[in-house]
């Protein structure tokens, strides 16, 4: 069996599984991956899960993968346990900083209109709505999606409640800026253009703090770039390139 070297860490918080897809396809491609899923209810229990589950299922320094609200769990974990981490890859984060938190939800009501953007947000808060949600959100997040069907996503409303109100006030606080800037290994930013979450609010305050830290940004890619027709293939390169790297071009046997 292969010692698993990359590690993708999904979103929401609380929505254990979005990332089945990207996990299958960089398995696929020969990567030995795992995408953990966080329980915790809490920051800091999330993030001593994360890094047990690198230290007891990986072989560690790993390349650590975070998407949306796993982009920051990620960097947190990176910043706590340095020794288990290769290369930071954040995918879709949101800002970072205070001055663009509000920007994302702005853009998406935006683009789906009142009628959707009210439909949407019922959705979410009826327990059976999960499906139509995450189709909604979707059509906010996404530039010209495959069509691919979206993973089934084990829900947790009580864990995204507890989490995401501990993480908003460690933004605005300034504390995971601070936290942020503190991450030592190599970091690759990869951002679609056309992701409601503000590129600006996550480039300008990282690269303020760390310089050497790498950006890519896609065209014509949403807030998915592995579901993305036209970003997919540059996405997945950039991928395979920062592993690479990290890795020595190799996933050792176990």
């Amino acid at each position: 069996m292969r010692a698993l070297r990359v590690v993708v860490v999904h979103g929401g918080p609380g929505a254990a599984g979005e990332l089945a897809h990207l996990a299958a396809e960089l398995s696929a491609r020969g990567h030995a991956t795992l995408e953990p899923w966080q329980t915790a209810t809490s920051v800091s229990g999330q993030i001593g899960e994360l890094a047990q589950a690198i230290a007891a299922d990986c072989a560690p320094p790993v390349v650590l993968i975070g998407w949306s609200w796993g982009a920051w769990l990620a960097a947190l974990t990176a910043q706590a346990r340095s020794d288990l981490v290769a290369h930071l890859v954040l995918v879709g984060s949101g800002p970072l900083g205070a001055t663009a938190a509000d920007s994302t939800q702005i853009t998406r009501r935006a683009r789906l209109g009142e009628k959707a953007w009210r439909e949407m947000r019922a959705a979410f808060a009826d327990p059976g709505g999960l499906h139509r949600g995450m189709d909604l959100l979707s059509q906010a997040d996404d530039y010209d999606p495959l069509d691919t069907p979206l993973p089934a996503i084990s829900h947790d409303p009580d864990i995204h409640r507890q989490v995401w109100a501990e993480a908003r006030a460690l933004r605005a606080s300034g504390a995971l800026l601070e936290r942020v800037g503190q991450i030592t290994c190599p970091i690759t930013v990869i951002h679609g253009s056309y992701d409601p979450h503000p590129a600006a609010g996550v480039i300008v305050p990282l690269k303020a703090r760390l310089p050497a830290a790498e950006i890519v940004l896609l065209r014509h890619c949403g807030h998915t770039p592995w579901r993305e027709r036209r970003a997919q293939a540059p996405f997945f390169a950039t991928l395979e390139r920062v592993i690479a790297g990290a890795l020595g071009g190799q996933t050792p046997s176990a």
